[in-house]
């Protein structure tokens, strides 16, 4: 029957691979587990559906930081992505973002060089089901990839591999960066300027609103900065 995702009334979230499903609102047999309203052995009422990527994604295995959906879906809605893109992401830390990439492209090669956030990445591939070429390698010290669509750097230092990516990327390819700071924005942008067209630099805030009945308002906190995300053309 495949795995499930089930949800309680406070939207908490639980994934039913497979035996019987312990939750904080009674226990689901594995032998009643079907689509649509479930009820545990305590007589509550949950919601069971299959389970979709992004309902796996709230279950990886955590390490360093993990790029948020909002910023992820900026650059996935700014790209060219398709089956055949050629995509190489760097940093791959939690792997969220290579996911991403790899459910759309066939073609994905993430570069992590710390061993320990490279074996997290894998397992939250296999979890999310998507296949992703992993290397251990240094990326600072080149892309062997060529004739690349798009290519992601989620680093500290991405001036460091801009040679590398102009040698890498197709004609008008793109190029992205992630970062946290405003000044190492700048200071990409300054030094892309040789070989890149700088298209834009933003910043994603997300604001939930409460929708139950006529109480009609945003929550009291959002999804505030998290980081500034550049976008680049090869020239």
């Amino acid at each position: 029957m495949g795995d499930k995702v089930v949800f309680d009334s406070k939207g908490n979230l639980f994934l039913w691979k497979s035996g019987d499903l312990h939750t904080n609102w009674g226990v689901l047999k594995e032998k009643d587990k079907k689509d649509g309203v479930v009820t545990t052995h305590l007589g509550n009422e949950l919601v069971c559906l299959p389970a979709s990527f992004v309902d796996k994604l709230e279950k990886i295995t955590r390490g360093p930081a993990v790029m948020t959906k909002k910023d992820i879906g900026i650059i996935l809605s700014n790209v060219p992505l398709t089956k055949k893109s050629k995509v190489v992401d760097a940093g791959s830390g939690c792997g969220v973002l290579a996911a991403f990439l790899a459910n759309i492209s066939d073609n994905v090669t993430s570069y992590e060089n710390h061993k320990k956030h490279a074996s997290i990445a894998a397992k939250n591939w296999k979890l999310l089901g998507v296949k992703v070429k992993a290397k251990t390698s240094d990326i600072y010290s080149g892309i062997s990839e060529k004739n690349l669509d798009v290519i992601t750097l989620d680093l500290q230092f991405p001036e460091k591999v801009l040679m590398h990516a102009h040698k890498s990327l197709k004609k008008g390819g793109f190029l992205v960066t992630f970062l946290p700071n405003i000044g190492q924005v700048s200071k990409v942008i300054d030094e892309a300027r040789k070989d890149f067209f700088h298209v834009k630099t933003v910043e994603v805030i997300e604001r939930e609103w409460i929708v139950e009945g006529l109480r009609l308002r945003p929550q009291n906190t959002g999804l505030l900065h998290t980081g500034f995300i550049s976008i680049f053309r090869k020239l």
